[in-house]
């Protein structure tokens, strides 16, 4: 074999220099037929094997390995036979070669096997249907690696998408970031592609048949699309959405997005799918943004008011005024509690109803045996009880992060009164959070501190400040003010004879 090199010399030799074959072999030392195959062409034919190699220790197994490899075929992927296997089972049939040359032998044969998938390429009507999965990716919240849960649907003609993060991908989550995708689409398409997802389906029956799960059927009814689901293990049917999971990870989420809650995050994966509108898909006439808004007046319009996407409970009041939902402690206003509650937990919060009243609200926790305790909850009780404030599970909760000028007018109370006067007129203050912003009560404590006025009517006062902060006119002094201002005092004057109407009234 020579070289790319050695055989472009002697091309050029021939060819430009104008030598002869002779002159080429006696000069650069190559044989006559060396010579001839290089003029031939430039590229030179690859080396093969005239005929194969002989395997004489494999050879006389190779009909046994491609019968199992046949077999295997038929079976599922997860239950085939391994090379290592085909080696230990050749072993005890009295094979003595390399377990590396069997394991050679069997890649091959399984690529002369392996059939390439196709595909038909599909197209669909505007507004005709859209596509529904679930993906995982990691973001930075709070300064944690956290795990999040990606919702995502897309409409198959005009490509566009949409993207939602759940903590979870419970029902509730489910149909919330279908409500979502509906109003970031302008509408509803008319059919919607499923995996077999468990939010959606109860039971895999026979071929496309499913038994769906009651829930399910009742958002379908509202918003009154069809629903389809994929062939199990057929991902391909809904490839269109499986892409789309696999862009938004690679990227809307490289590097680590890094955000401080749900809000911020989801509020960024809407900025990034509107950005998404300007590209122009391979094979698609148009951009994203020009094709939606071809397909949006074919879209069905979402009804008046969105399904709701709670998960209800019928909960009971505990000695220490909680619920509790899925193992975790949700504190009640002490003031409105009954014995018996409804608990509401959507995605990402949670309400507690006494009849139809909300009388509390909390974000959702998806830990375990958590307590979330609202401490505003508490002060009506720790008024009556100031002896427990200062181990009350929600003040020393809420002391972990309330502003250090909160522990200074407490202290300068305590300076001014007995410990349970001063705490009882501390709870009071905190109670202004029940009625005015927090920063507006953090504000008007701090200038009280200031003012050297301590206490709950300094409180009081500098918050009204705060919330009127116009200067009221001051009156004017008596020497400033003319007779006429004067006139109407004493007008007119007295007289006894009223008085005298009076006593004959009472006397008959």
């Amino acid at each position: 074999m020579i070289t790319v090199i050695d055989r472009e010399r002697i091309r050029r030799a021939f060819y430009i220099e104008g030598k002869n074959k002779r002159e080429i072999e006696r000069e650069m030392h190559h044989s006559y037929q060396t010579i001839c195959k290089a003029l031939e062409s430039a590229e030179g034919q690859p080396y093969t094997l005239s005929e194969p190699r002989n395997a004489p220790q494999l050879g006389p197994f190779k009909a046994k390995i491609d019968k199992l490899l046949a077999e295997d075929a038929k079976q599922p992927k997860k239950q085939r036979h391994t090379a290592h296997t085909i080696f230990e089972l050749m072993l005890a049939e009295g094979y003595k070669g390399s377990e590396s040359n069997l394991r050679r032998y069997v890649g091959q044969q399984r690529q002369k096997l392996k059939r390439p998938a196709i595909f038909i390429p599909l197209q669909f009507a505007p507004g005709e249907a859209g596509q529904v999965d679930w993906g995982e990716a990691l973001v930075v919240m709070n300064g944690e690696e956290t795990k999040v849960q990606l919702f995502v649907m897309r409409l198959c003609y005009s490509r566009r998408t949409f993207v939602m993060a759940f903590p979870t991908q419970r029902q509730e989550a489910f149909f919330s970031g279908h409500i979502a995708a509906f109003h970031h689409f302008g509408g509803v398409p008319q059919t919607l592609i499923y995996d077999n997802l468990t939010t959606a389906v109860q039971r895999v029956l026979e071929g496309r048949n499913r038994q769906e799960q009651k829930r399910f059927i009742s958002f379908r009814s509202h918003y009154l699309f069809n629903s389809r689901f994929c062939t199990p293990g057929a991902g391909h049917e809904k490839g269109g959405v499986e892409h789309g999971v696999k862009y938004t990870r690679q990227n809307y989420l490289v590097p680590l997005p890094e955000v401080q809650d749900y809000a911020e995050l989801n509020t960024y994966l809407l900025a990034k799918c509107i950005a998404d509108d300007q590209r122009q898909v391979d094979r698609q006439p148009d951009t994203i943004g020009v094709m939606w808004q071809a397909e949006q007046p074919h879209l069905r319009a979402c009804p008046e008011h969105d399904f709701a996407t709670y998960v209800s409970r019928e909960v009971t009041l505990s000695r220490y005024g909680q619920v509790i939902f899925e193992t975790n402690r949700y504190s009640v206003p002490a003031d409105k509690a009954q014995p018996h509650l409804t608990l509401c937990a959507y995605p990402f919060r949670v309400e507690i109803l006494s009849d139809t009243e909300i009388i509390a609200e909390h974000a959702r926790c998806y830990g375990r045996q958590q307590d979330i305790l609202n401490p505003l909850h508490y002060l009506p009780l720790l008024s009556q009880r100031p002896g427990a404030f200062d181990h009350a599970q929600p003040i020393q909760q809420w002391r972990q992060s309330w502003p250090p000028l909160y522990d200074e007018l407490l202290r300068q109370l305590k300076s001014q009164h007995s410990d349970i006067v001063a705490v009882k007129e501390f709870v009071q203050i905190l109670q202004l959070h029940l009625d005015y912003e927090r920063q507006m009560v953090q504000a008007a404590i701090e200038q009280a501190i200031q003012d050297k006025v301590p206490h709950l009517n300094g409180v009081r006062f500098c918050l009204n400040r705060l919330l009127d902060p116009t200067p009221k006119p001051k009156p004017k002094p008596l020497s400033q003010l003319s007779p006429s201002h004067l006139q109407h005092i004493g007008q007119p004057p007295p007289s006894a004879q009223r008085y005298n109407q009076l006593l004959q009234q009472v006397t008959v």
